[in-house]
């Protein structure tokens, strides 16, 4: 299926705005020729080794084989299930894919320490474990390898016929793994993590659990023509300038509802998000991505700085003030890149750094060494633990409450931006809150599982438009974990990420509410009740 754009009204004015400046500078044709010149001289150092994206559908091919072998290897052996140790861009495009797909895969992208638990409870001897990895040091991703390298040794399986390793060549990991005997899968290093689907990180785990890998990037090949050609017609170019450029009754639409409206992908829009607030949400500017269900306030009542882009089958026309999207999900994997880079363009940054990412990581390792006492909570209701960092909760002493002073905090241009560091195959219920405080609020709301967000959206949080209101929901681990050959535990570091996240956005200014609850359902309930 070709991949189509069709625009309306506000976005078509978007797009009629600067499309004939994008193709006359070539913008198009010089992506796909990886002219590293694009987005600036301040940008070359990174945009010079970041561009292998655009031929990764080509490139990857001879991938194929190989994971196709080992997938009916394993098959062979009985391992009929698979995980996925990964955060961020090495976990959310196999989601999507093998969503998509109709196949299982265990997407392991958190240090919840019950979410974890649930992983490693499955039937080992029935599985085989991805553990991917960029930079081949991300601490989650290394306590995951280490807690199941400990759980095949002790139910008697060799953990390297079982544990597969994805990184790019002369990571750490890739090291440790070639002394350890484990097979290895190269990525390609000029391809950061966001823009990974379709390399080894998005390819292994999805193609081992059984999605059809050739057809993804047969798809991807055959729209990357289309892609490449300087014309009006191009829908890289036309998606970029509407992701840029929208403009409403007061100044520009500076945030994106994705929502599926029939389309036979599942999950894109929770892809797309990381891949265009990293990517864009730097030096104070950016595109805020926010993924919205088909019964989302936001479409009832949509503010005016909102565009709303559909994910539908046929993208033959677009509602008023609308964008709709179409095509297979190989082809628009590389239209969302295509239309990213040259809305950073558009916009003027640098769509390949985060700049601001590891900000989050520092702080959570210095909570993490230093374990200083908690902060005493300013008041607690039925359990629940209310903290707060740029909120008055003077004379406050119900969630309720805490809420209403919270959501007063928002301006006229302000999203609401919830983070739940919670078991997300426990409790996938907490993300009802996303619509609840949107109705409340009646803001765009984003809604992140932690601490994955950390890895994508955490850039924009930080880096974009200081809009944002921030509201976190943390639970107390039951049974917690100690990470084999660490000092501490899963229960530790994810209190420590929260505890880091809420003191880097205090520190830009940004409003932080701290909700921590003993017993997970009742807390919901109470939270759910408050607003």
């Amino acid at each position: 299926m070709g991949i189509k754009v069709a625009v309306s009204g506000k976005t078509s004015a978007a797009v009629e705005s600067v499309i004939d400046q994008l193709v006359a500078d070539k913008v198009a044709s010089r992506i796909a020729a990886k002219d590293f010149t694009l987005w600036g001289k301040d940008a070359e150092s990174e945009s010079s080794i970041r561009l292998g994206w655009t031929s990764s559908a080509v490139e990857s091919q001879e991938l194929v084989t190989g994971i196709l072998q080992l997938k009916d290897y394993f098959n062979a052996q009985g391992v009929t299930r698979f995980v996925l140790c990964g955060m961020g861009g090495s976990s959310l495009a196999p989601e999507v894919i093998t969503k998509t797909a109709g196949v299982d895969l265990v997407v392991l992208d958190s240090t919840n320490p019950e979410q974890v638990g649930h992983a490693l409870a499955g039937d080992l001897s029935q599985t085989a474990v991805i553990v991917s990895s960029k930079s081949g040091s991300t601490v989650e991703t290394d306590s995951q390898k280490r807690l199941f390298e400990q759980a095949f040794t002790a139910a008697g399986v060799d953990k390297t016929d079982r544990i597969v390793i994805v990184t790019d060549p002369g990571s750490p990991m890739e090291a440790a793994a070639k002394a350890d005997g484990y097979r290895i899968f190269n990525a390609d290093p000029t391809v950061g993590g966001r823009y990974s689907a379709l390399t080894a990180f998005g390819l292994v785990p999805s193609g081992l659990a059984g999605a059809d890998i050739q057809t993804l990037l047969n798809d991807a090949v055959a729209a990357s023509e289309l892609l490449a050609q300087d014309s009006e017609g191009n829908p890289g170019l036309v998606l970029g300038s509407v992701l840029a450029r929208t403009a409403n009754g007061v100044g520009f639409a500076d945030k994106l509802g994705l929502v599926e409206a029939g389309t036979s992908i599942h999950g894109l829009g929770d892809w797309a998000e990381q891949l265009i607030a990293e990517s864009t949400g730097k030096l104070g500017k950016g595109v805020l991505p926010v993924v919205l269900e088909a019964s989302a306030p936001e479409l009832t009542n949509k503010p005016a700085d909102l565009v709303i882009a559909r994910l539908v089958a046929d993208a033959s026309h677009a509602n008023h003030d609308e964008v709709s999207v179409s095509g297979s999900l190989g082809a628009q994997f590389l239209l969302w890149e295509y239309a990213t880079v040259v809305a950073s363009r558009l916009i003027g940054i640098n769509p390949f750094d985060q700049p601001d990412v590891e900000s989050a990581k520092i702080a959570a390792r210095g909570m993490l060494e230093n374990r200083a006492a908690e902060l005493p909570a300013a008041f607690v209701e039925a359990g629940i633990e209310v903290r707060a960092k740029g909120i008055a909760l003077d004379g406050i002493d119900t969630v309720s409450g805490a809420i209403s002073a919270f959501l007063a905090t928002g301006e006229l241009d302000s999203y609401v931006s919830v983070h739940a560091y919670l078991d997300r195959v426990g409790y996938p219920s907490a993300a009802g809150l996303r619509s609840a405080f949107a109705e409340q609020s009646g803001r765009p709301t984003t809604f992140g599982w932690a601490p994955r967000f950390l890895h994508s959206t955490g850039q924009y949080h930080k880096g974009g438009p200081a809009q944002g209101l921030y509201i976190q929901i943390v639970s107390r681990a039951s049974k917690d974990i100690s990470v084999p050959g660490r000092d501490f535990t899963l229960g530790e570091l994810i209190a420590s990420q929260a505890a880091g996240d809420a003191e880097v956005l205090a520190s830009h200014g940004r409003p932080v509410l701290t909700l921590t609850v003993s017993d997970v359902e009742a807390g919901l309930a109470l939270i759910s009740k408050s607003l």
